[in-house]
């Protein structure tokens, strides 16, 4: 049942990044790198996290939810990844723009604020407008 599980994820995630990349009406922004995995940003900002991350899956599954507007589900989703892995700049970073989706702009303010410490020299989190306008950067 597990690598029926883990087959699934890898399926799931290989279909999202391959809707992205066919997206033919948004630009592309190139992949980010957040130690030696590279992340690409999703066409709203959201980033999944890099494979075999212990919060993957609930990760993945907060971008989801967060392209759908369900942004406590997504609030939830992203807080359990951090439980699993709570080096996740991916996760931290989502967190943050589900935050501000949600009005709560000092919680957001907050999750970025970790997600650069985390990943200080990954551009689609460092480089974020959404990030900037709450750091004043």
């Amino acid at each position: 049942m597990k690598q029926v599980s883990l087959a699934l994820t890898v399926i799931l995630a290989g279909l999202a990044i391959t809707v992205v990349s066919c997206d033919a009406d948004k630009p592309h922004a190139p992949a980010a790198k957040t130690g030696t995995t590279a992340t690409a940003p999703m066409s709203d900002g959201a980033l999944l996290s890099a494979v075999g991350s212990p919060g993957q899956a609930d990760n993945d599954e907060g971008v989801s939810q967060y392209k759908q507007g369900h942004m406590d589900v997504a609030t939830d989703r992203f807080q359990k990844a951090l439980k699993s892995d709570p080096k996740s700049a991916e996760a931290q970073y989502n967190l943050g723009l589900s935050f501000d989706k949600m009005g709560k702009h000092d919680e957001a303010t907050a999750a970025f604020k970790q997600a650069v410490v985390l990943a200080p020299e990954n551009p689609a989190i460092k480089d974020s407008p959404i990030l900037k306008k709450h750091l004043g950067t």
